[in-house]
């Protein structure tokens, strides 16, 4: 199943700001995205990942942020990408601007729900690496699996797996820091 779209048109982030407040969309190269209510094994995964990061980070500069969270990935040029990582890690200040980020986190995580699976797997996939995100981990719940994508310089993303026999998966982005798998998907 993919991610549906809102219509066949091109929008901006103004017109992204002007939707209704209760209505779920990402842009994607002026390309509306629709964004499902989550399911329960996707709120506790969510949680659990958001609590271990947020406990990690406490008195550091990084900072952690759940969904809904506006991220401009292309602010400074056509301004008609918007996304909404379930989670997402800054480390730089100057790109919180009081409603959301501007510019490429430094780790994203998405939980696939399976209306984005494929849209988070491809897509965003694409799009979080040439917007320059250090880090994007696709966490799978019915596989129990972990796919965690590193930015390696000119060279594009390498790929590592972890699943639920993994005692902790390392982000590579936050130094020191692992994410205890079997807590995660202990659900």
């Amino acid at each position: 199943m993919e991610a549906a779209l809102k219509k066949e048109e091109r929008y901006t982030y103004a017109d992204y700001c002007a939707w209704p407040e209760w209505e779920r969309w990402e842009l994607i190269d002026g390309v509306a995205y629709a964004k499902d209510a989550p399911f329960e094994a996707h709120q506790s995964i969510v949680g659990e990942i958001y609590g271990q990061l947020s406990n990690f980070l406490l008195g550091k500069q990084c900072k952690v942020f759940l969904a809904p969270f506006s991220v401009r990935l292309n602010a400074d040029t056509g301004d008609d990408t918007v996304v909404e990582p379930d989670i997402l890690v800054v480390c730089d200040d100057s790109k919180r601007d009081g409603r959301g980020v501007v510019g490429a986190p430094d780790f994203i995580v998405e939980v696939l729900s399976p209306s984005t699976a494929r849209h988070d797997r491809v897509t965003k996939l694409r799009l979080y690496q040439s917007s320059g995100v250090l880090e994007y981990w696709i966490v799978d719940p019915d596989a129990k699996t972990v796919t965690a994508h590193a930015l390696q310089g000119g060279a594009g993303y390498v790929k590592r797996e972890f699943d639920e026999h993994d005692a902790a998966a390392p982000v590579r982005v936050l130094d020191g820091c692992t994410i205890d798998l079997a807590a995660v998907f202990n659900m």
